[in-house]
């Protein structure tokens, strides 16, 4: 049974929109005009737990955690992206935080480049936006951000929010001034706009940069309007930064908690379990096995040197996957004989769809064990060995 609306007296009604007690000054509405209960975090990983790739990096792209990808060119020296711990005592420890993304900056020895950048965003699909129950195309209706962010320096950082279906439209937005190594909460209401579109589709449909810690020129402009949706130009995403963290060798920003939600207020961070928020991880990157002496799966050799075993996947994956391995001596395969050989790569992916793939490998050097019909078991070699499949937007 649902109740619509039910009067208590003449004081009180009990609404779909809350409870109301008229003449008394009381109002309990619901929360952000949406359900109460139910995922409120558009963003995957927003607390920084998951990190299958590993947890300290100096590669651009995805590289430590999942679904935050830190993009950096004209450095002298490259940054370092880190799976961090938020210390005991802090704000967002008490609050149910354990992990921050933490880029500490190299030495610039040239100073602030024009086409020098660092940032970091998450990529939404389109589809998550559609259905999110925004009503993107009304300015009355609103997406809300918000994180937990904290700067060495001491300085105002930017970030951003584009939408990528249709005409591109940007929204940039400022972190106000932080002080030097105190964490802050940024928030902010971000309206709809008549432009925006966003299609049902497992496209990229938004791009979160939810902060920069630099920006050159050739990105930024003057001109730009915070906290208004404008069409977007790659040399106008904000205006022109303060390059004082950029300058500051080793400097270091970190970022927890971040959330997108439907409604013009922030509520309360959604923690969900560390399985709960793997497995929506893993719809982008699946790591399925690493370190030595891992099960790949099993299979058999179909011809000779070529080894076919099939894989499949714990969830359906965004799109069908790439393979992402190490080359090099790191692979076993055991085979039903008794025999065993190494070998050196993967080659390719037979069949592959978003549930699954038939993975073939081979041994360049044509290993004589690896002859056609034997049944194998293959296995990791060594530390450094891993076999992952992407999916990433």
């Amino acid at each position: 049974t649902t109740v619509t609306s039910v009067k208590v007296g003449a004081a009180v009604t009990i609404s779909e929109s809350g409870i109301e007690a008229s003449g008394i000054g009381i109002t309990c509405a619901n929360i952000n005009g949406t359900q109460i209960g139910g995922r409120r975090n558009i963003v995957i990983n927003g607390a920084m737990n998951v990190a299958q790739r590993g947890t300290s990096s100096s590669d651009s792209g995805y590289a430590t955690v999942d679904r935050f990808e830190y993009r950096f060119g004209g450095t002298d020296e490259a940054p370092v992206q880190t799976q961090a711990d938020v210390a005991s005592g802090t704000t967002p420890y008490s609050l149910g935080f354990r992990k921050s993304y933490k880029i500490q900056n190299g030495n610039q020895t040239s100073g602030a480049g024009a086409a020098d950048n660092i940032y970091l965003r998450q990529r939404i699909e389109a589809q998550d936006i559609a259905n999110s129950g925004w009503n993107y195309t009304s300015s009355s209706s609103f997406i809300t951000l918000s994180f937990w962010v904290k700067s060495s320096v001491a300085q105002n950082f930017y970030g951003y929010v584009r939408s990528v279906d249709g005409t591109a439209q940007n929204y940039p937005f400022e972190t106000g001034s932080l002080s030097a190594d105190t964490w802050t909460k940024v928030t902010k209401a971000i309206p709809g706009n008549s432009n925006l579109q966003f299609d049902n589709n497992n496209d990229n449909g938004l791009n979160l940069s939810v902060i920069a810690p630099f920006w050159g020129t050739d990105y930024t402009d003057s001109g730009v309007t915070l906290n208004t949706w404008a069409a977007y130009a790659s040399g106008t995403r904000t205006p022109d930064y303060t390059s004082t963290w950029y300058e500051t060798n080793n400097a270091t920003l970190e970022i927890t908690g971040v959330q997108l939600e439907v409604g013009s207020q922030a509520t309360a961070f959604e923690h969900r379990s560390f399985g709960e928020e793997k497995v929506l991880c893993q719809r982008y990157y699946y790591l399925h096995c690493s370190g030595d002496g891992k099960t790949i799966g099993t299979g058999s050799i179909y011809t000779d040197n070529y080894v076919f075993n099939d894989i499949s996947f714990p969830v359906t994956m965004r799109a069908n996957p790439s393979i992402d391995f190490v080359t090099g001596s790191n692979y076993y395969a055991h085979y039903s004989d008794g025999t065993a050989d190494a070998f050196n790569q993967f080659v390719s992916l037979n069949n592959s769809n978003t549930n699954g793939c038939l993975i073939v490998s081979n041994n360049a050097g044509g290993v004589s064990n690896m002859s056609g019909g034997k049944a194998v078991h293959t296995i990791t070699s060594n530390s450094a060995s891993f076999l992952a499949f992407t999916a990433e937007l």
